[in-house]
């Protein structure tokens, strides 16, 4: 599976997944941020129906067919925890659609490892402490995401730096972070620190293509870091978001200024990294 994933990254123009984000991820967002090269991520209970979780699969992958640049995969997310009522049926249908990666979320993996890996894809756990870590693993994913401190909605506790240095004392698979990525000198510190791959979430709230109030909108522009608040989400876990309960946002809603298309915040992302790359170089 590693050499499967080594040439998943390897494919994108980004180290970069748009996170699954609840409410805000659409077809439109996810479409989008495929055809722009990097990893387009959704939460299947986002899809009212399992008939329109399968015409969201289909609707995906026909933006990334007409993408003019080699296009980016499909992360389907899935809740794995007890609130969701209907994962049996939504693991069936990720099963059909085969995307190419799987992210569980808010419970074990272990029973759902199997059968997607059995159908190709992918399987990454989030995972917000050691502890987690070492159970997801022991369940037979493919991949560990590190949910740390400063991400928008279901957000975690530890220092992405510090997370990273302690879970590569056990393991040295493929790592995601996500928590705390505005632009693409974070993605590169990233990289730098041992992820290889990182998700931005809270820049494509703030995009044409998601699902976002106008009083969201709004807040997001307005808002800085210091007036994310941590609350307690409707399904129980410590989340961080918006004064006013209008919506949830991370750490990194001090890099919304306005509301870009996705395809602007992928290439700005892309300018900031490769001057990042390049300030590493001249250090170097």
């Amino acid at each position: 599976m590693t050499d499967r994933f080594n040439a998943l990254v390897a494919s994108l123009r980004l180290p970069a997944i748009a996170a699954p984000m609840t409410f805000i991820s659409t077809p439109d967002l996810v479409g989008e941020a495929c055809a722009a090269g990097i990893i387009g991520g959704f939460p299947t209970s986002n899809a009212s129906s399992i008939a329109e979780l399968n015409e969201w699969f289909e609707q995906i992958e026909m933006r990334r067919a007409a993408s003019e640049r080699p296009a980016g995969p499909i992360a389907a997310n899935l809740i794995v925890g007890k609130q969701n009522k209907r994962l049996d049926e939504d693991v069936d249908c990720v099963v059909a659609q085969r995307p190419e990666m799987v992210i569980t979320s808010v419970g074990s993996p272990a029973p759902v490892v199997q059968p997607l890996q059995s159908a190709g894809c992918l399987v990454f756990a989030d995972v917000v402490s050691e502890a987690h870590a070492h159970k997801a693993l022991s369940a037979g994913v493919d991949g560990l995401v590190l949910l740390s401190a400063g991400a928008g909605g279901h957000t975690g506790w530890a220092n992405p730096f510090a997370f990273a240095r302690a879970v590569r004392a056990f393991y040295s698979g493929p790592l995601v972070l996500t928590g705390g990525m505005s632009d693409g000198a974070a993605l590169w510190a990233a990289q730098c620190a041992g992820y290889d791959l990182a998700m931005f979430g809270t820049r494509f709230i703030a995009t044409h293509e998601s699902n976002v109030t106008t009083e969201w909108q709004a807040a997001l522009e307005r808002c800085t870091m210091d007036d994310v608040t941590l609350m307690t989400a409707p399904n129980g876990v410590v989340a961080s978001g918006l004064p006013g309960d209008v919506g949830s946002a991370g750490h990194t809603i001090s890099a919304v200024h306005s509301r870009q298309s996705v395809a602007d915040v992928v290439d700005e992302i892309e300018r900031g990294w490769q001057e990042a790359r390049e300030v590493s170089r001249r250090l170097l």
